[in-house]
């Protein structure tokens, strides 16, 4: 398994010992990242935050924190350094998936099964994650990754953030990924599309009915999903 990582930006070390007072070890190389958010972080996330910071690393990234490939190379030989995959160093050996996955490919948008998982509309461990990208993108060449090309015009539209494995993903909304359970019923197993609408009934009076039928006008044959909405969903 991988190891839960974060992005960070650099703040003032005297802003770092206010959220953290009991932790006077901290200087000012440290960073952390700053979200606006209506819930605050307690004190054992932050340190958690701090702890992981600038774990993962590109080739290029590696090669102006090291200087040279021979350095780069050298720290993988006396592991302080390991090779996560192709472009990709970190110095923890184990470290979350969808975290490399979000440092490989930091435009791709988690969809359909994975999406599914970690929106907890089922049960069901995806055996590979599963990423959106625009219909010209480079094929994505991970037997990690089960890669969907997209028109650009119905790409963006759902696409928002979590945090999930200790990482902030781009993923699509509860109300995209309803558009994507319905445009993909017919290729899925029963009782796994049984499962998921199942849920989506359950959660439906929280969810932004308007955004779902906006997106549906983004897709010319559009009749058959408004008819599983009223008839599954509603």
């Amino acid at each position: 398994m991988f190891q839960k990582p974060i992005f960070a930006v650099p703040i003032l070390s005297h802003l770092l010992l206010q959220i953290v007072p009991e932790r006077r070890r901290i200087t000012s190389s440290l960073a952390i990242i700053v979200i606006i958010h209506v819930d605050l972080y307690n004190v054992n996330d932050y340190y958690k935050m701090i702890l992981v910071i600038n774990m993962l690393y590109t080739y290029a990234e590696a090669q102006e924190k090291y200087g040279s490939p021979y350095q780069i190379e050298r720290k993988i030989q006396q592991g302080s350094l390991f090779k996560l995959a192709k472009g990709l160093y970190s110095d923890k050996k184990d470290v979350s998936p969808y975290a490399a996955i979000t440092k490989m490919y930091p435009d791709a948008i988690i969809t359909m099964d994975s999406a599914f998982f970690i929106h907890g509309l089922t049960d069901v461990v995806p055996d590979r994650i599963n990423l959106a990208t625009r219909r010209n993108s480079s094929r994505i060449r991970n037997e990690n990754v089960r890669q969907f090309f997209l028109e650009s015009h119905i790409l963006e539209p759902g696409k928002t953030t979590v945090k999930h494995d200790g990482v902030t993903i781009n993923i699509y909304s509860l109300e995209r990924m309803l558009i994507e359970l319905m445009r993909n019923s017919a290729s899925m197993p029963l009782d796994y599309y049984k499962e998921i609408i199942s849920n989506y009934r359950k959660r439906i009076d929280d969810m932004d009915i308007r955004a779902i039928e906006d997106y549906m006008q983004l897709f010319k044959r559009n009749d058959y999903m408004f008819d599983i909405l009223q008839r599954e969903v509603m």
